[in-house]
């Protein structure tokens, strides 16, 4: 699904982050990885994938049992190798 087209909200965004293991986030050239296996309040884990619309950040993809959110060499990096 291309989440610049369809507009997916707080509700549908947490419920995509909960269904995966990790959370691989990019914030500029900061990579933010948050594991799923251990608390995070969903406040904490919207404020890291909604972008300032309020809806998920673009773009996103699921990786097995990952959730790469934003765009960044670093992230990708860490998802797919060099």
């Amino acid at each position: 699904m291309d989440a610049s087209k369809v507009k997916i909200g707080r509700e549908d965004a947490l419920k995509l982050a909960r269904a995966v293991k990790k959370v691989v986030v990019s914030r500029g050239k900061k990579v933010v990885t948050i594991d799923l296996s251990q608390p995070v309040s969903d406040d904490d884990l919207a404020t890291s994938i909604l972008g300032p619309t309020g809806n998920l950040k673009a773009p996103t993809l699921r990786v097995g049992s990952t959730l790469v959110v934003g765009f960044g060499e670093s992230s990708y990096t860490e998802v797919f190798g060099t």
